[in-house]
């Protein structure tokens, strides 16, 4: 690994590692147990692929019990968890620890439920975002939020990180779209929240999990909310000299009262990536790139495709096409959808952050990113749902060029920091992880950090759970008033600090 600061190994855990081995293949028996080091390499990392680290033992189970004794067995004996869906997570949300069970839950795949009078679909959380709307599709149904990773990304993984995707502005983030959910505690307690009914008795404790980052306990079911197919779907591709000016019209369309299915933003550099790519037909002498998609009856679709426009070129665009059919408004979305792996194929590594802010300070963000990139002497190409205002730079670098992998996470921070300063906050949809867990000072002054770690040491006293990630340092329960002081010792005095 990096620089990263990251918890100590427990010595007591890393002595007992065949015992705890030993200990999993019966909870989890068969093949759910991988402890040799060349297996466990598939595990080491997540998306954010600049850091890895094996963990002390990798467990697939396939029942929530087997979950809860698992999750049972390490409580009692102060071993760490890190969960883990599919790996996709772009903060190291899922990055394993030396000392700690990994705790996979890729075997929990599938659909339990599809109840089309009530408009929800039961899956555990395994199953792929992609793989609700292909179970509901047949019969008009989809799931509305969709990552750019929706064919791999689990729906388990979009609960911990809340992710979103084209369609959250219109439609909502996986917070909007999940009505329950059933998780294991860390002490093995099996927990429901919520349900299929439209709303919950007492506290939004599915709010607080929602979002959590795997650090308050191991979803193990998901009730989320499919939605009718819309009637008509029509989308614009417009193209502006500025992206200062293609952010004003993102800016204009909003004020104006119109809400899109989905609106997003490309600068030239992922413009030019994505049309080498996918060849969508996009217009390759512009300098940012807005596809608007509006959908609805077919009437209101036809009018607001007018005011669109008319917005379009009072901000100077210079082209303007409205798709015609659905293969074409297809093939406009197939290069957004595609612009993450079509940077990858101009520079030998890039680094993906993710930050939101008002929409109205888009021009000045942008302007400050390219201020930024001379800085640094990285390039930066601009991917990001335009309507919500949540960006996604992609800084390019070289790993293999030394520092440079430094300077690109120097850079971003800066850009984070930026979003910050003109209102925004650190993340919209990739979550903290370790990548911004350093940077929540930013937002977060210290009596704010100290009220998120009482949530956290309400399920998790022992901070047992995903520990490293999200909070700046490692702190006790015990400096919070949690846990109970005696004779001046508190409870697990020798739990490593970094």
């Amino acid at each position: 690994m990096s620089g990263l600061a990251m918890p100590k190994p427990d010595a007591e855990t890393m002595r007992r590692r065949a015992e705890i081995v030993a200990d999993m293949r019966i909870i989890v028996p068969g093949e759910g147990v991988v402890d040799a080091a060349n297996e466990m390499r598939a595990f080491e990392s997540d998306g954010l692929t600049a850091y890895r680290q094996l963990p002390l033992v990798v467990v697939l189970p396939e029942t929530v019990a087997q979950v809860s004794r698992v999750l049972k067995y390490c409580n009692e004996r102060n071993i760490r968890v890190v969960p883990r869906g599919s790996g996709t997570s772009l903060s190291g949300g899922a990055l394993p620890l030396e000392d700690a069970v990994l705790l996979v839950m890729s075997r929990f795949n599938r659909i339990l439920q599809i109840d089309y009078p009530n408009r929800v679909v039961v899956a555990q959380p395994g199953v792929t975002n992609l793989g609700i709307t292909t179970a509901v599709e047949q019969e008009g149904f989809y799931y509305a939020p969709d990552p750019s990773s929706q064919i791999a990304c689990s729906i388990g993984g979009n609960v911990a990180e809340n992710s979103g995707g084209v369609h959250c502005l219109k439609y909502g983030l996986t917070a909007n779209n999940v009505l329950g959910i059933e998780m294991v505690l860390m002490n093995g307690e099996v927990v429901r929240l919520g349900g299929s009914h439209l709303d919950q008795e007492g506290y939004d404790l599915l709010g607080v999990m929602t979002g959590s980052e795997g650090l308050l306990g191991v979803v193990t079911e998901v009730t989320v909310r499919i939605l009718k197919k819309p009637e008509t779907a029509r989308a614009l591709l417009i193209g502006f000299p500025t992206s200062e000016q293609g952010g004003q019209c993102v800016a204009d369309i909003i004020g104006a009262g119109i809400i899109p299915g989905g609106m997003e933003m490309m600068d030239r550099p992922a413009i030019h990536a994505a049309e080498d790519f996918v060849h969508a037909g996009y217009p390759l002498d512009v300098e940012a790139l807005l596809i608007v998609e509006l959908d609805g009856p077919s009437v209101e679709v036809d009018h607001l495709i007018g005011l669109v426009e008319a917005i379009a070129y009072r901000n100077g665009s210079t082209t303007c096409r409205i798709s015609q059919s659905e293969q074409e408004r297809l093939s406009f979305w197939a290069g957004r959808k595609a612009a993450f792996p079509a940077v990858g194929r101009i520079s030998p590594d890039y680094y993906c952050m993710d930050g939101t802010i008002p929409r109205k300070e888009l021009p000045r963000v942008l302007a400050g990113m390219r201020d930024l990139s001379e800085k640094y002497g990285l390039g930066v190409a601009n991917v990001f749902h335009a309507g919500d205002g949540n960006l996604h730079p992609l800084i390019l670098y070289d790993a293999n060029v030394p520092g440079e992998l430094d300077k690109a996470e120097s850079f971003g921070a800066d850009i984070l920091r930026l979003c910050v300063e003109v209102g925004g906050v650190l993340t919209g949809e990739h979550g903290v992880g370790v990548e911004k867990r350093d940077l929540m000072p930013e937002m977060f002054n210290q009596v704010d950090l100290d009220q998120q770690m009482r949530v956290k040491c309400a399920f998790d006293p022992n901070h047992l759970l995903n520990p490293g990630k999200v909070f700046p340092q490692l702190r006790r329960c015990a400096e919070l008033g949690r846990m109970h002081v005696h004779r001046g010792q508190v409870a697990f005095p020798d739990i490593p600090r970094f």
